[in-house]
């Protein structure tokens, strides 16, 4: 299994405020295009990297940009993830519907998967979603 890359490597290439640590994180994700090299990308860093990309303390992107720039980097060929569809789907619905965040876009795939489609939450967001069923604890 490669190496994991951290949120760090994303966010400098999304972003690229720091002219060296930009330029390093792109050569490395050149590599995975390339496929020169390959890392482990974790649902912990997606998720973080949209937390740090959408923090209006931040960076304060909008959701179809980090979207966009996080699906491309998932897509990469060297980049090791397991369904990346679940964390495309989820980015899409993140883009989509500003009544989720991350996380509940990404438990929405999750129920996506499962028949029949439930999130169990408190959260009444989810009732707008009309292919999944909320049930309460």
């Amino acid at each position: 299994m490669p190496p994991p890359i951290d949120t760090n490597v994303i966010i400098r290439e999304i972003t690229q405020d720091d002219v060296e640590l930009s330029a390093r994180a792109h050569r490395f994700l050149q590599g995975l295009a390339n496929h020169t090299r390959e890392a482990q990308l974790t649902e912990a860093v997606i998720v973080e990297c949209v937390q740090v990309l959408s923090s209006r303390a931040l960076y304060n992107l909008p959701r179809a940009e980090i979207a966009r720039d996080l699906g491309v980097i998932i897509r990469l060929g060297g980049v090791r993830l397991d369904n990346k569809r679940r964390y495309l789907r989820a980015l899409a619905m993140y883009s989509d519907l500003p009544f989720l965040d991350f996380v509940d876009a990404l438990l929405a795939v999750y129920a996506e998967d499962q028949s029949p489609a439930t999130v169990i939450s408190f959260d009444q967001d989810f009732d707008r979603l009309t292919v999944i069923k909320r049930i309460e604890p």
